[in-house]
């Protein structure tokens, strides 16, 4: 298999999206905090995904720091996607199952919670791919790892897909302000505090204005003045190593 038999259809830097809500007066945004939450999150794991097939296929197979960069950063998405599976099975499901009296969502979670567990395995192939081309160093194996992560993409891309359309306006119709606050209170991912920052500038890049201020609103204000004073620096400094280029925004 070549480079680019897996090179994905990510031809560069996304651009920023611009989502319904930010056409309309800010008086009348009222997409709750928990939907952005999950928004942002779904099009951070879904972008980056795609970005390490693109950077993975055009490395250098033998290149030992820069395989030690990208299996690093693929490791790290796959935690935060793991960890955001394993809150919403534990947590936010189970929270709206409480509040909300709709025949339609036990279907939906069963169908949700089938799909993860298959995209977790497909996230620890990921890794295990990582793991493979460090020891070999050479372009089939780096190929395997690209590969790998362009399916986890794929199939990231369609379930999130169906989430947002069937689950996400249950939550924005059921689940209670007080229930998500409590649950983001408690559901925190154990990441160093510069994956934090990192995690947390990767999910601003390109979310709509209104997301990104929802999410920025619901952080603590420490992490907020460390994010203006210097996180945000280093976050895209640690993008223009990774890809060779600055981030969208």
């Amino acid at each position: 298999m070549t480079a680019a038999a897996v090179r994905s259809t990510t031809t560069g830097i996304p651009t920023p999206r611009t989502a319904a809500d930010d056409a309309l007066p800010t008086t009348t945004r009222s997409i709750p905090s928990a939907v952005a939450y999950q928004r942002v999150l779904h099009q951070l794991v879904r972008r980056e995904l795609r970005l390490l097939a693109d950077l993975a296929a055009w490395a250098p197979a033998d290149h030992a720091g820069r395989i030690t960069e990208l299996s690093r950063h693929a490791e790290l998405i796959g935690t935060v996607l793991i960890h955001h599976h394993t809150t919403e099975r534990e947590a936010i499901w189970p929270a709206l199952r409480r509040t909300a009296a709709v025949d339609a969502m036990r279907p939906a979670v069963d169908e949700w919670t089938g799909r993860c567990a298959r995209i977790d395995h497909m996230l620890r192939a990921v890794s295990t791919a990582a793991r493979q081309w460090g020891v070999a160093l050479t372009e089939p194996a780096r190929d395997a790892f690209a590969m790998a992560c362009l399916v986890a993409a794929d199939a990231v891309d369609a379930q999130t897909a169906e989430e947002e359309r069937v689950l996400l306006p249950l939550i924005a119709a059921h689940l209670p302000a007080e229930n998500w606050t409590a649950i983001a209170a408690t559901s925190r991912c154990d990441l160093p505090a510069r994956d934090q920052l990192l995690v947390l500038g990767l999910a601003l890049e390109d979310a709509c204005a209104g997301d990104r201020a929802r999410v920025l609103e619901g952080l603590p204000r420490s992490v907020r003045w460390v994010w203006r004073h210097g996180g945000e620096r280093r976050y895209r400094a640690t993008v223009v190593r990774l890809r060779g280029e600055p981030p969208a925004r």
